[in-house]
């Protein structure tokens, strides 16, 4: 099997970890920017090793679902799951636009706080995939920046909102 592709994000925000913490472990803090451009429903959050986070993103008349099995969970320094496509029953399931992307992905996030400042790093890589799955994630590595950055600028105002 072929090296496992690895997408990483990083970025920093003018917040201090412990709000940057929150708008990743608060239902209504998350909701505000995960999924630009859906409605995202969350319909369980349980951040802690062994929860799960349940989300919907609806785009019209259609959802695609996602779990989160959550692994390791050390507030306010780092979150580690496993990302899931589900069907509506919050079953692993193919992601119906693309077939062949990963079911699972391992995702870890990691906050580093300097002066006040975050640094919020994203680890994204195929769990347990197929050779398919691997080609898939590895051919779309160059666009997962743009739904991504979306979501971080977001997040960004939404930083800004909270400490006004």
């Amino acid at each position: 099997m072929a090296d496992l592709p690895v997408y990483v994000l990083e970025r920093d925000f003018d917040a201090p970890r412990d709000l940057v913490w929150r708008t990743w472990t608060e239902a209504e803090l998350l909701v505000r920017w995960y999924g630009p451009n859906v409605e995202t429903v969350i319909h369980k959050l349980d951040v802690r090793p062994g929860g799960q986070w349940l989300n919907e993103m609806k785009m019209g008349d259609r959802s695609n679902y996602q779990r989160m099995d959550y692994i390791e969970v050390d507030a306010p320094e780092r979150l580690v799951g496993l990302m899931a496509n589900t069907d509506a029953g919050w079953n692993i399931a193919a992601d119906p636009m693309m077939p062949d992307w990963p079911r699972v992905l391992l995702t870890d996030v990691s906050f580093a706080e300097t002066a006040g400042k975050t640094k919020m790093r994203l680890v994204w890589s195929p769990h347990e995939a197929s050779e398919k799955e691997i080609v898939c994630f590895a051919a779309a590595m160059d666009g997962l920046g743009k739904g991504w950055g979306m979501g971080m600028e977001m997040l960004e105002q939404l930083l800004a909102e909270m400490q006004n």
